[in-house]
């Protein structure tokens, strides 16, 4: 193999995982999540025993979503905390008067060269299991205390599981020679 060769595959290997960046933008629905949250919230209303309101009490209406608006943020903060190392640019994430469901939570982050870009799906899927048990958690704080530490057991598992994924990289891929 010739020196020039030799010299492209070694630049070839280090530009591509350690020098070369990727832009990746991932999206949290919040309609979705709020969606999530009442089924959710319905199911564990309609479960618990021995409580004839408790339907009422724990099942979250349009009502709530004031309420629910300040966990979102907190949840939003909680995510902007983790990817904060490499964002390039975020949605408005302040704490708003009003329940606009339509704001939802988009990041844009530059991640290394040798992310897994076939881990997308996963990451966002997982970013949407945490805003849900996150906002659960919250919620089931006033609503339903013995129903708080599972949703908020889930939802640092799903953080760690998206942490885990940002911070995977590919195998280096040998490139064949051209000559």
């Amino acid at each position: 193999m010739s020196e020039s060769v030799k010299d492209k595959k070694t630049y070839q290997f280090w530009y591509n995982n350690f020098v070369a960046m990727q832009e990746v933008t991932f999206t949290v629905r919040k309609a979705n999540v709020y969606e999530e949250v009442a089924k959710t919230s319905s199911y564990a209303g309609a479960k618990w025993v021995g409580d004839d309101s408790a339907y009422e009490r724990i099942f979250t209406t349009d009502a709530d979503r004031m309420m629910l608006e300040r966990f979102w943020t907190e949840a939003c903060n909680a995510v902007a905390d983790l990817f904060k190392p490499f964002i390039i640019e975020m949605s408005d994430i302040t704490e708003s008067h009003c329940a606009d469901i339509s704001k939802d939570f988009k990041v844009k982050l530059e991640l290394s060269g040798s992310y897994d870009t076939s881990l997308n799906n996963t990451v966002e899927s997982s970013l949407f299991s945490f805003f849900t048990n996150m906002l659960l958690a919250k919620w089931y704080e006033f609503t339903a205390k013995g129903e708080t530490e599972k949703p908020a057991k889930a939802a640092a598992a799903m953080l760690e599981d998206v942490r885990g994924k940002i911070y995977f990289r590919k195998k280096p891929r040998r490139i064949a020679p051209t000559e």
